[in-house]
């Protein structure tokens, strides 16, 4: 059995504020340093439960702003690392269809999201994204990308609304792991990071003991991103089949997911351009 591992960080039981979760300023680097700790922690638990249930091999995508936050050092010597940007495929480079199922690990509700712990899709550029008129955050971007290799979530942990953003995309099978509950945006009643790992280690094991159908979108497939402002948007409808359809949203559609996802990188990359 092969599995599949993206660690998000924003998900992680005890994160609360971006402070805690940015590799890039060194006034927050003893923060940041604390919980990348706690991330690593959230994926060997991950591990942990995936050789359980009888995983033979084991690849781990750290998928946290520049993809450098695992401590490879204090990681599970099971698992293979895939770390580093930037990524083809971001927050599921690697994923192929050898792979048995997927786990999304410290994942976080998509951009706009009540009560979610630092919500926001892929980037603050983003002020929202939908596929085919219904909204859509980095759990249903991700999934689809592993579902187009016919690969199944069936795990994914984080606070109260990715659960019910995963229940409600992915079904009620999914497993899904409430390591915290959020009452804002910068606020969350967590669990201890020991019991978020057993916890995670448990539904792990048992996510692998199931079937799971892959997520995928229908073609034709539309993707429309909402920037934050105009000017984002002048540089991302520079996407090659990108159509302006508004003073901040570009669209593109398609009928290969792989090309939309591409274009969807090369948008919200290209809108952070000044």
């Amino acid at each position: 059995m092969r599995v599949y591992i993206s660690v998000d960080m924003e998900g992680i039981a005890g994160v609360v504020h971006e402070h805690q979760t940015d590799p890039i300023d060194p006034r927050h680097a003893g923060e940041y340093n604390r919980f990348r700790r706690l991330m690593t922690n959230e994926a060997n638990a991950a591990i942990a439960g995936a050789l359980e249930a009888g995983a033979k091999q084991i690849v781990v995508n750290d998928s946290h702003w520049e993809m450098r936050n695992l401590l490879a050092e204090e990681l599970d010597p099971a698992a293979q690392l895939v770390s580093g940007g930037p990524k083809r495929l971001s927050m599921v480079e690697g994923i192929d269809s050898g792979y048995d199922v997927a786990m999304f690990i410290g994942y976080h509700a998509m951009a706009g999201t009540r009560h979610a712990i630092i919500d926001h899709t892929y980037t603050s550029r983003v002020y929202q994204a939908r596929i085919n008129g219904t909204p859509v955050g980095e759990l249903a971007l991700n999934a689809a990308m592993a579902g187009v290799h016919g690969v199944a979530v069936g795990l994914v942990s984080g606070d109260q609304a990715l659960a019910a953003e995963a229940k409600a995309l992915l079904g009620a099978g999914v497993e899904a792991v409430i390591v915290k509950e959020a009452v804002g945006r910068f606020a969350a009643r967590s669990l201890a990071p020991p019991v978020a790992c057993e916890r995670i280690r448990r539904a792990a094991a048992v996510a692998l003991q199931r079937k799971h159908a892959p997520f995928t979108f229908a073609a034709p497939i539309e993707l429309e991103v909402d920037f934050i402002v105009s000017q984002m948007a002048d540089m991302a409808e520079l996407v090659p089949g990108s159509t302006r359809v508004g003073g901040r949203t570009v669209s593109y559609a398609g009928e290969d997911y792989n090309d939309l996802f591409r274009a969807w990188r090369a948008m919200y990359n290209l809108a952070g351009v000044e």
